[in-house]
């Protein structure tokens, strides 16, 4: 075994190295997992809408949704929900959440989630105005259809 000024031998000292590497690529693995599972604004509770808020929802439209998949480097399917949300309103949009209902062959509700598309965005959504959004699924139902869900919004700020 060689050994260096110090008097530490080479293999030790590669092996002191790849633990340490492991350890903070298991502290970030553990971060994104818990920032994929857990969205800060999925904990956000909301009161409940008025009936401006309401009747605002309409003005919400979502079209090109999308399903796509890929493997994470640990082997796990990731399944992507790509789509835009176009306000057709007159008001500012701060805040959006939208129910998606993934359905399977018999058009039976198989999953609901609630997502949040502008929870990214640091401006608002401007009426007019179109924003692409992507929300990230790790475990879908076996029996879905693979089809993309409905989208309905169910709660606006403005």
């Amino acid at each position: 075994m060689s050994r260096n000024d110090r008097g530490i031998s080479t293999p030790i000292l590669i092996l002191i190295v790849a633990v340490v590497l492991a350890g903070l690529v298991a502290v970030f693995v553990l971060q994104q997992h818990h920032a994929v599972s857990h969205p800060v604004s999925a904990g956000a509770e909301r009161p409940a809408p008025n009936d401006e808020q309401k009747a605002y929802l309409v003005s919400l439209v979502f079209s090109d949704l999308r399903m796509s998949a890929a493997a994470n480097f640990l082997g796990d399917t990731i399944t992507y929900l790509d789509g835009t949300v176009t306000n057709k309103g007159a008001k500012l949009v701060r805040r959006l959440d939208v129910e998606l209902n993934f359905v399977d062959t018999l058009n039976q509700v198989v999953l609901r989630e609630t997502a949040h598309p502008l929870a990214d965005r640091a401006t608002p959504l401007q009426p007019g105005e179109t924003h692409t959004f992507r929300v990230t699924f790790e475990h879908m139902p076996t029996d879905w259809n693979q089809a993309p869900p409905t989208a309905r919004a169910v709660y606006v700020e403005f």
